[in-house]
Formats: structure tokens, sequence, C-alpha cells
């Protein structure tokens, strides 16, 4: 561990998430939901990112949710799952219930930002995409800007990677936006490869084996 300068770890650690760091991971899942961008301008619930893509994962696979901690805050997370159909059966029955009031489903067809992404908490069979079925896992990972490109988004997939492994899932999938060029050239660089999806949208699809070191 690295020397403290003002309450901060000069080194962050890695460690798995703990209830406490709510507030500060769904402050870095805002600050980077926009194709790796600040999302906070584009939401007018700034909950409803985090309890899609980083509260649940928290809740229901705890033992796959790692944090970045810098001694004052949780800078970056990965958080995944090893059974992508187990995770939305679970999501449906387990998750959902506690959310749906505070994130209602828009009655038409969405027309905001909130309300495509609403409409998205209420369909997490969405998740589960015929082209990955030989990618059982998946993860999603969200650093803040001013911790990227030091090695510590590498160092939490490695850890993330490990723990699918022994959790029994060979191999792992990750959809990202294709505008989002920086975090290609970085999913590249820990391995991952292009998965072609059918009508895959605005969304690029990469995978790679949990065995394989990084």
């Amino acid at each position: 561990m690295g020397e403290m300068t003002n309450g901060i770890i000069d080194v962050p650690t890695i460690r798995l998430y703990r209830e406490a760091d709510r507030d500060s991971v769904f402050d870095v899942c805002l600050r980077t939901g926009w194709a790796g961008g600040d999302a906070r301008g584009f939401y007018q619930d700034q909950d409803l990112l985090p309890d899609i893509f980083a509260a649940p994962f928290a809740a229901l696979e705890p033992d796959l949710a790692f944090v970045l901690d810098n001694g004052e805050r949780v800078v970056g997370y990965v958080v995944g799952t090893s059974d992508t159909v187990r995770f939305a059966k679970q999501f449906r029955e387990r998750w959902l219930p506690s959310v749906a009031e505070r994130h209602p489903r828009p009655t038409d067809k969405p027309t905001s930002h909130d309300e495509v992404m609403a409409n998205l908490l209420h369909n997490p069979e969405s998740m589960i995409i015929p082209d990955l079925a030989d990618y059982p896992g998946h993860l999603h990972i969200d650093i803040l800007p001013e911790y990227q490109g030091r090695g510590y988004g590498r160092e939490l997939m490695r850890a993330q990677l490990t723990a699918l492994h022994r959790a029994g899932a060979p191999r792992v999938f990750l959809g990202m936006l294709t505008a989002n060029t920086a975090a290609r050239v970085f999913y590249e660089k820990a391995g991952f490869h292009l998965v072609p999806v059918a009508n895959s949208g605005p969304l690029t699809y990469l995978g790679r084996s949990t065995a394989e070191p990084l």
C-alpha cells in the first residue's frame, strides 16, 4: 500500500464491494455512463443507470463485485455474473421488485434517455443473447477518468476474471457502445475479441476466456 496524502492512498487497493460503497459506486457509474463520459447531464433520474448496471450485481453476485479504493472513496469498480441466464432470472424475481416503483416502466414507446433505460431495467431478459450462448458470464467495469491509463483497470479485470473462472464461467462477454473507441482499445489489450451478434444496434460485443492469463 502506498503512502497517504490528504487521506488518499497513492496506490489504490482492490477489494470486494461493501454496502458503504454504494454512493461512490453510483457516482462512478454516472460519471462514466455516457460512452465513457459523464452521464449526469443526460439523465434526470440519477439512480437509474447504477440500479441497472452496478447495484444489482453487487446485491446478487457479491463475490464478483470488486472496487478500486483510494483510501477515501471508491474510484472504480468491476461487477459481473458467472451465469447470465440465472442472473436475468434473479434480476426479475429479486432485484426488480425492489426498484420498480422508483423507476416505473414507460407506458408508451420510450422517447427520452430515462425512458429508454427504464424500459431496459424492466426487461432483464434482454441480457440473454443467443449469439453469446458460449459466453455464460458477463461483466461491467468503470473507472473515474483520473484513474484511467494507470494499470488499475487491468488489475480490476484480472481480479474479476480469476473470480469468474473460480465461479465456473469458462468465458465472459461484455457489451460496449461502439462509439467508445477508447474502451475498445482497453478491452482488446485485456485479451477481449469481437463476438459477432446479429442486430446489435449501437453496441459491440467482446468476449474472452476466463482461464487465459491477463
